[in-house]
């Protein structure tokens, strides 16, 4: 049902969808931290959440040395705690929206990120960091992420659960809920009104493509796509 609803949402953006909101009363809900945005110009998503949550970690790193360090960290670390035994239930489309503390570290990088997206997610969202900065602008998997990170999580975040409520940028987000991204930021829809929620947003984004392509005749500027 929510991949259905998702494609009500097709073309709009976060802006519209904002205007959506509050057309059904609801002016105060659904708009993300301004803290959380993508990491590169013109990375967009739309589609349901599939909600994930970390959480920071009591877990020491042993004293060990580097070559014993590889080892835990492939057989322990990313084997037993900082785990993803739900991507294999992901499906085409989703938005993995994680609710991750800082701790400093980038939970997202070039690695899982490409992986997810391979396994189906359109679009990543995450309260805590992103590292490999260059490689995951060049893969292009749409990732909005509240800091820039640079260490990986061992010692820091582990992962707790999936598939709850969960809150991010100071917004409850559930699975299946719509969420847009685009260069305003985040939003979350809740289901049970995305229908609604769409009707006006799509009311709001034929009017202003209208007014503006009004004003592009008028300035003699070649339409694009944001006014056809």
């Amino acid at each position: 049902m929510s991949n259905e609803v998702a494609k009500l949402f097709e073309g709009l953006r976060v802006a519209d969808v904002r205007d959506g909101l509050d057309w059904i009363g609801m002016p105060n809900k659904g708009s993300v931290d301004r803290s959380i945005m993508p990491i590169a110009e013109g990375m967009r998503f739309c589609g349901p959440a599939f909600t994930v949550r970390s959480r920071v970690t009591q877990k020491q790193v042993p004293a060990i040395t580097g070559d014993e360090y590889t080892e835990w960290a492939r057989r322990y670390w990313y084997a037993e705690v900082q785990i993803q035994p739900w991507d294999a239930e992901l499906s085409p489309g989703d938005i993995v929206v994680l609710e991750s503390p800082d701790a400093g570290c980038g939970e997202i990088g070039s690695y899982n990120s490409l992986d997810m997206h391979v396994k189906g997610a359109a679009g990543i969202v995450t309260s805590g960091g992103a590292r490999d900065h260059d490689e995951c602008v060049a893969q292009g998997v749409p990732i909005f992420a509240a800091h820039r990170n640079q260490a990986m999580t061992q010692g820091r975040v582990e992962y707790e659960t999936y598939g709850i409520p969960v809150t991010v940028g100071g917004v409850q987000i559930k699975p299946g809920d719509i969420v847009v991204g685009d260069g305003d930021g985040v939003i979350a829809v809740p289901l049970e009104f995305a229908e609604e929620v769409a009707k006006w947003a799509r009311q709001e984004n034929e009017n202003d493509k209208k007014g503006r392509r009004a004003l592009y005749e008028k300035a003699g500027l070649p339409l694009d796509d944001s006014v056809r």
